[in-house]
């Protein structure tokens, strides 16, 4: 009576342990973003080489005629001063130094012409640095620019940070006309509980649908945004292209961490550098088959932080397009 009795109870004991870490597993599964209800993966990069993937990455360099129409002060190199992968991430470092006439360096990456999409879920798992003067940025800029130069063709930043604020990101979208008659919208951030900051690994994430884009961060919706145009017609913005163009075409990711301009300021003496951005994985998902059409599918279940905005549709004033990814003004100078 009592062996048997002992057995069931190791039994009962053994079953609850088994349960438990299938239920532990299935979390980390999930919440390391391999799995969300109505997307299915399509490309990713895990960083888990020794190396840079060359079929899933190139690079922008120097400082782009001017500071990347933003005045920034590195210049974009390959070296692996600047750039590389170990233990599981990518690391993109920027550095005081001298330079290809710059006073800093760092390093840009983009998959403009290996891989881009139209609609659907990207992530990016990253910590970034802090110190003013530091503007990590995950982006996405179109890949034929159908409507015409920035910003008629769109661009959409799903992460922008100031170095000097490690509790608040940003998430903007630049659409309109061509520079100068250029729009923007952006909601009013996300700020991190108290105790939190950039300085840790996060889930960034857009969901872009045929008539929304969607903000979070750790899987909590944070803005959304559904009204924007576009107009290639560079003397008569009003000639509008039919919604919902520019946002209706396959983007490109872009990765890169700046130094100075006209975002966040320049650094000071106050600012530590080498500071680095890493990613752990950059992970691209479309909308799955047995799923329903994009704009009924359904998101995140968390709550919204805080109230959604309408947006600033106001025109910026940036310096004129540069070539491959400059991004003339930022738009989120005006918050």
């Amino acid at each position: 009576m009592t062996i048997r009795f002992s057995m069931r109870l190791r039994f009962s004991l053994g079953i609850n342990i088994f349960l438990l870490g299938c239920f532990i597993a299935s979390f980390f599964f999930i919440g390391a973003g391999q799995a969300h209800a109505g997307w299915q993966l399509l490309w990713s990069d895990d960083f888990d080489g020794s190396s840079i993937n060359s079929t899933n990455w190139n690079f922008d360099s120097g400082n782009g005629n001017g500071g990347w129409g933003n005045h920034e002060l590195e210049s974009y190199t390959t070296r692996t001063q600047n750039v590389y992968v170990a233990n599981g991430a990518l690391h993109i470092v920027a550095r005081k130094e001298n330079y290809d006439g710059q006073q800093y360096t760092s390093a840009k990456l983009k998959t403009r012409g290996l891989f881009s999409q139209k609609y659907g879920r990207f992530e990016f798992y990253a910590k970034l640095p802090q110190g003013k003067g530091y503007w990590p940025a995950l982006w996405m800029m179109p890949e034929q620019a159908v409507y015409g130069h920035w910003a008629a063709s769109g661009e959409i930043d799903v992460m922008e940070n100031r170095g000097s604020d490690p509790e608040k990101v940003f998430g903007t979208l630049h659409f309109g006309g061509v520079s100068p008659h250029n729009a923007q919208s952006h909601g009013p951030g996300f700020n991190f509980p108290t105790g939190d900051s950039v300085n840790n690994f996060h889930l960034y994430a857009v969901e872009w649908t045929t008539n929304a884009i969607s903000w979070y961060v750790d899987d909590r919706l944070y803005e959304r945004q559904t009204n924007w145009w576009s107009s290639s017609n560079p003397s008569n913005s009003k000639d509008r292209n039919p919604y919902p163009a520019p946002f209706n075409q396959p983007f490109y990711i872009i990765m890169n961490l700046a130094v100075g301009g006209m975002f966040g300021g320049n650094p000071d003496d106050k600012t530590t550098f080498p500071g680095e951005m890493q990613v752990k994985y950059v992970r691209v998902y479309g909308e799955a088959p047995s799923s329903s059409v994009a704009e009924s599918k359904p998101e995140s279940n968390k709550p919204v932080q805080p109230a959604l905005m309408p947006g600033n549709t106001s025109g910026e004033s940036p310096s004129s397009q540069q070539a491959n990814d400059s991004r003339p003004a930022t738009g989120l100078g005006l918050q």
